[in-house]
Parts: structure tokens; C-alpha cells; sequence
């Protein structure tokens, strides 16, 4: 795995929501670096490690949660060294019963399969009906580090790019909460 900078030459032939997102990324103009991994999908702590150490990041957590209903969607962004308590987040949210949600719900709102959910994915909720959930701490760091939609790339830009750029481009006003740590 390598350092590189902005968008890859072969975005073009690369899965159509990974190219969708360097192409907002241009379009915003927001610098960005990016590493490859299509041979060590970002599967496991230990590739995630790898990521982190080549974008000097920490890559979040990204959880695709629901009420039990399944009327309300939320995409929760933390830290991934923070344990994920569902009973505070609940609180915070003023829903009850937080769970997982299915991986339909991920594929028809957010265009994403387990594995590569990330904050970009928002751009293909056009119907907002997914609520952006950050954890404090996020915000806080300097560079914000996810994946492009897909798994196999990773990427970084300033953490000031996702609240002041492309979360108004898209129309997204976020919920912060404050998850406990340890």
C-alpha cells in the first residue's frame, strides 16, 4: 500500500460509487490523499492498522443502525477504539432500541455493503432518510480518514472539508452526541 494523492487515474473504470466520490471530492475541491488495497480489503482490525498507519489517521467506525421499527435509519460515525453502547446513543437520540439495521436498508438508502460503510455514502441518500450521527471526539481530529464506498481504497482530507464542505454540499446537518469510552 502506497500514499497517493487525489483522485486515481482509472477512476473511470473503478465501481461506479467509489468514482461518484472522488468525483464530489473534485468538485468540492477538497485535497484528498488515498491508498489502494484492492488485494487487503479493509475487513479486519488488523488491515484497518494498515490503512491508519499508511493515511497517518485513524480511520472511524461507521455503524448502520435503526430503531426497532425500521422507520428510523442512522448512520453513526465514532472513534474505533470507543465501545459502542446502544442504551446511551438511544438516550441521546430520544429513540428506543437501537439495532443494526439490514443490509437492504444500507444497499437502498446508502448505496453501501457491509464493510464499506462510510460517510460518503450520504451522497446517495437523496431522500434524507438517513440521520448522520457523530461522535464528538471525531470532530475533534485533524484529518478524517474513510473509505471511498468501497472497501479496497481508503482516503483523507481535513476533518473541516467533512462539516464545512461536503456535508452542506449534500444537504446534511449532522447530530453530534457524546459516546462514553471506556
Amino acid at each position: 500500500m502506497l500514499l497517493l494523492h487525489g483522485t486515481p487515474e482509472d477512476a473511470n473504470t473503478r465501481e461506479e460509487r467509489e468514482s461518484r466520490t472522488y468525483a464530489l471530492l473534485d468538485e468540492l475541491g477538497i485535497p484528498f490523499d488515498r491508498t489502494d488495497h484492492p488485494d487487503r480489503p479493509a475487513s479486519t482490525m488488523e488491515v484497518c492498522a494498515e490503512v491508519d498507519a499508511i493515511l497517518d489517521v485513524h480511520i472511524c467506525k461507521n455503524l448502520f443502525l435503526c430503531n426497532r421499527q425500521e422507520t428510523d435509519f442512522y448512520l453513526l460515525i465514532m472513534p474505533g477504539d470507543k465501545p459502542f453502547r446502544t442504551k446511551n446513543l438511544s438516550r441521546q437520540l430520544g429513540t428506543a432500541r437501537l439495532s443494526f439495521a439490514k443490509e437492504e436498508f444500507m444497499k437502498q438508502f446508502l448505496d453501501l455493503y457491509p464493510g464499506s460503510v462510510s460517510v460518503m455514502g450520504m451522497m446517495n441518500d437523496r431522500g434524507h432518510q438517513v440521520t448522520l450521527v457523530i461522535d464528538e471526539d471525531v470532530l475533534q481530529e485533524e484529518m478524517f480518514g474513510c473509505h471511498p464506498c468501497v472497501n479496497t481504497s481508503s482516503i483523507r482530507f481535513p476533518t473541516k472539508y467533512l462539516t464545512e464542505r461536503i456535508l452542506p454540499a449534500l444537504g446534511v446537518q449532522p447530530v453530534i452526541v457524546h459516546l462514553e469510552g471506556e
